[in-house]
This record gives structure tokens, sequence and C-alpha cells, in this order.
């Protein structure tokens, strides 16, 4: 088995294309991802908000006060003439401006006789474009301004307008720590990026290792060893699985020393204060937890691997397994359903939902019992599926 295990790794290291997968891939790929996605978002974000936007106003001689202020910002608003008659819809979406004002005859009256007044915006708020956070800037100026006028017709102090504003509060008080309330934010993620990093790791050995030894016509030297199948498929199944947590760890050490590079100082503050808070003990929980649910990937693609009669066939069975992998993350991201219960029995959902409980430091320990035996108990019957699919001629020789 080990004999199987160190020749299936060492062809592993010679193929530029499984090291791609494995080394490279995670290294450069998968951060320059997540570097593209922050770089275009905060991109859209700031020409969002500082683009010129055509405007038009309706009963401009309503509010002096609003149209002077919009006047006055030349750089972020250009006003466009049209008939008050207009469809707005329709001028808005063929982009003739970018929203609409349209004040009330009545705007301006006392608020404290006739009560608030409304301003309507007609604007399309489909996509990013931040058109009501810059147009409510202007009007909340104004609604400010009128506030004090009408405190000061009344003659309040300071402690009577607050009293006013809120006269009855909720305070938060939050009795979680900064460990909990970080890793509920970025806890659910986790087991998310570790799950298809594991599975996308094991992808490309798990397709070699089967239907790529069928093409090569080498499987047949090998089931003619003297060796027993179960060790065959032990030593390549170690592979896979090994592969795999090799793939995931290295993803993740680059995103965070990518992270770390990338990032300003008061940055790696908050992140290596947040590291500090979670103890070894914890990461090397996560580490383990990885085991099972790496068996039954490297179980499951080693099964389709040899079914399949050629290395395309493999692949295209292994992309369908994102779905189910995905499946049970997303569970453990519902609202709701946390580690007890029969949830600490369900494989996969309960090591999602553990991963996130470690690192928000609520782990309740005796659940590990239920977590480890109901994945080993999957993984090890995936493991005997394996080594019985292996004995089929009629599978082997498709």
């Amino acid at each position: 088995m080990w004999m199987i295990f160190r020749k299936e790794w060492k062809e592993l290291l010679r193929d530029r294309k499984t090291l791609f997968f494995m080394i490279a891939l995670p290294m450069l790929l998968f951060p320059l991802i997540f570097g593209a996605i922050i770089f275009f978002t905060a991109n859209a974000v700031k020409d969002a908000e500082s683009k010129v936007l055509n405007y038009a106003i309706v009963g401009a001689e309503y509010s002096t006060q609003i149209s002077q202020a919009l006047a006055d910002a030349p750089d972020k608003f250009k006003r466009i003439e049209i008939d008050a008659n207009a469809d707005y819809a329709v001028l808005i979406k063929d982009k003739t401006v970018d929203f609409i004002l349209v004040i009330p005859a009545e705007f301006g009256t006392n608020v404290l006789d006739n009560g608030p007044q409304k301003i309507a915006l007609y604007l399309n708020d489909a996509g990013l474009n931040m058109v009501y956070r810059r147009v409510n800037e202007i009007v909340s100026d104004l609604s400010d301004q009128v506030q004090q006028d009408s405190f000061a017709r009344l003659g309040l102090s300071e402690t009577q307008q607050q009293g006013l504003l809120e006269p009855v509060s909720l305070e938060r008080k939050n009795v979680a720590d900064e460990r909990e309330n970080w890793g509920e934010k970025i806890g659910g993620m986790l087991p998310y990026m570790i799950f298809i990093l594991c599975l996308q790791g094991a992808m490309a050995p798990a397709a070699d290792l089967g239907a790529g030894e069928k093409e090569r016509g080498t499987l047949e030297t090998l089931l003619i060893s003297p060796m027993e199948r179960y060790k065959l498929v032990m030593g390549k199944f170690l592979t896979i699985g090994f592969a795999g947590v090799t793939s995931a760890l290295i993803t993740v050490a680059s995103l965070a020393l990518w992270g770390l590079v990338l990032s300003q100082g008061l940055a790696i503050a908050k992140v290596a204060a947040f590291m500090a808070m979670i103890g070894w003990i914890d990461f090397v929980l996560i580490f383990l937890m990885l085991i099972p649910v790496v068996a039954i990937f490297a179980a499951v693609l080693l099964s389709l691997s040899i079914y399949a009669r050629s290395f395309k066939e493999a692949q295209s069975y292994m992309g369908s397994l994102i779905i189910f992998v995905l499946l049970p993350v997303i569970i453990a991201l519902t609202p709701g359903v946390k580690l007890e219960g029969h949830w600490v029995w369900v494989p996969l959902t309960n090591v999602a939902l553990a991963m996130k409980e470690l690192v928000k430091g609520t782990m309740d320990y005796f659940a590990l019992i239920g977590i480890f035996t109901s994945t080993a108990v999957i993984a090890v019957a995936l493991i005997a599926f394996c080594i019985h699919w292996f004995n089929k001629e009629k599978v082997l020789f498709r």
C-alpha cells in the first residue's frame, strides 16, 4: 500500500498539469481572483460616487435651497431641462437623466402646523448607482436645518430636543466577545472555502489515477502484480486524499500571506489579534476534522475515476460533485441551524458547523464524538465501496 502511495506521489510530482492544479493554482489564481473581485468592486463604488449625475427638477421654485445645493455642485450634478408632463420612467430608462426630483407646491410650509413633507425621487435603483444616497445627503442637510428652526421657534433646550427626537431608546449591551463577533462573520465562510479547495485539489490526481491509467494502458500492469487489490486502492486513495489536504493548506496559507502583504498596518493588526484569539487546539481540531472529509471526497472521486472510460469522462462526473459539496455548507449557513441535536450527526454539515464554532470559541467539544463518528463511518463505507468497485472486472474494463 505504501509502495503504491510513494509510486503514485512521485508520478504526480512529475506531472506539470497536476502540480499546477495543486500548487500554482491555489497560490496564484485564487488570491488573484479574490484580489480582482475586491479591486473591481472598489473601482465600481468609486466610479458610482464620482460620476456626474444628470438630473431634472420639477417644482424648483418651491425649494430654492435644494435647487441651489444641486447647482452649487457642478462636479457632482448636471441639470437637464425637461417637460414637466413627460414620462419620467422613459427619460430615466433612456438615460436622458439619472434622476428626477419632484417638489410639491406645499413644500416649505410650516412643518409644525402641516406635518412632514415629502419630495419624490424618480430613479432606476436596479444597479450600483448610489443616486439615492448622494441626493439624500442634500435633502438630509435641509431636513436638519428645518428641524433646528422648528426647535428654535418652540424655544426648546438641547436636552428637550434630544428627548423629543428619541424619547425612548434601546441601548445595546453585547455580551459576546470580539472573537465571537468576528467568528460569526467569517467562520461560516471557512468551510465553504476549504471544502471546495480540498475537492478541487483532489480532482486532478483522482482523474489521473483511475481513468488516466486506463487511457495509458498501465492499469493492467498493476492488476497482474502480486499485490492485493485493496492495497492498490488504498495506495491510490491515500495519494488523492493527501493531494486534497495539501492543496487546501497551500491555498489558505497563500491567502493569508497575500492578505498580510497587501493589507494596511491597521488591518494586519486586527487580523493578527483575531488569529491570536484562536487556540492551537482549535486549529488542530479543524485540521483533524478535514481528514475524514477528505477521505469521503477521495473515495467518491476514485470510484468515479475507476468507473469512467476516459479522463474526460471522469472530469465530467467529478464536476457535478461541487453541487453536493456546496449543499451541506449552505445548510450550515442557514439561520437556525446550529451544532446541536440531530445536526451533530449529519455528515459534512456538522463539520461546517463545528469549524464555525471553533473559530467563534463557542464549541461544545462533546459534539466532536458525533462529528468524527458519523463522518468516519461514511468515509469507511465509501472506501469499502471503492475497494468493491475496484474488484469488479466489468467496471475496470468498461
